[in-house]
């Protein structure tokens, strides 16, 4: 089988509702040299029901389900699972923009020693966001990495090893470990893709709801 160019790994959990607008964004992306790893972390909605049309229309979309085990432990299934030369992300909140894989194949190609590539947001809704140090204040998007926009070649996948540390701090300690692990990263400002955090069930606030039970449990 060819190897797709990218493999973009999607993680759910019960968002039955938000996730067609994910998946309709990655169906329409201009770039079609792509795979979609799609790991179902325990949903109880109707999550199965609404994926079944596109798995019997779409070839290309894997789909895993697994019982709950946390959105860092479905991103690494979802790495560990990928078969591309780059590994990317959209989250089931979010969606790309339809030229948001071509563009970063353009750069990807004119620069192919870039083991790491990032950037690249347009923001629907609040712009702030808690602070991974102290989340009870809020800092800036333009001060953070988005996950969603990483994009990274196997040489990058190998040393970072996936998904490490608390909900709020996953992205930041990805790339500071990215940084120590003598990879080429390169950021671009494209802003295809689309970060949504206009809604009640977005994943920022999953993070809270789950910082706010362990800070209440201690």
């Amino acid at each position: 089988m060819k190897t797709p160019f990218f493999s973009i790994v999607l993680t759910t959990h019960n968002r039955a509702k938000l996730l067609p607008r994910a998946l309709e964004s990655l169906i329409n992306q201009t770039e079609k040299d792509w795979e979609l790893i799609l790991i179902d972390d325990g949903s109880t909605d109707q999550t199965a029901e609404i994926i079944k049309p596109y798995l019997k229309a779409i070839e290309n979309i894997n789909y895993f389900y697994q019982e709950n085990q946390g959105f860092i432990n479905a991103k690494n299934v979802g790495i560990r699972k990928s078969t591309g030369r780059y590994i990317t992300f959209l989250d089931s909140d979010d969606e790309y923009h339809p030229t948001h894989l071509a563009k970063r194949k353009q750069l990807l190609k004119k620069e192919e020693n870039i083991d790491f590539l990032h950037g690249g947001v347009k923001i629907i809704g609040s712009a702030y966001v808690p602070d991974a140090n102290n989340p009870t204040e809020k800092i800036h998007l333009s001060d953070c990495f988005i996950g969603g926009t990483f994009i990274l070649n196997k040489k990058a996948v190998q040393k970072l090893k996936g998904f490490e540390s608390t909900a709020l701090k996953t992205d930041y300690d990805f790339m500071q470990r990215a940084k120590s692990a003598d990879l080429k990263i390169v950021k671009t400002d494209f802003p295809t893709y689309i970060y949504y955090r206009d809604s009640e069930n977005s994943i920022t606030l999953d993070m809270l709801a789950e910082l706010d039970k362990k800070s209440t449990a201690q």
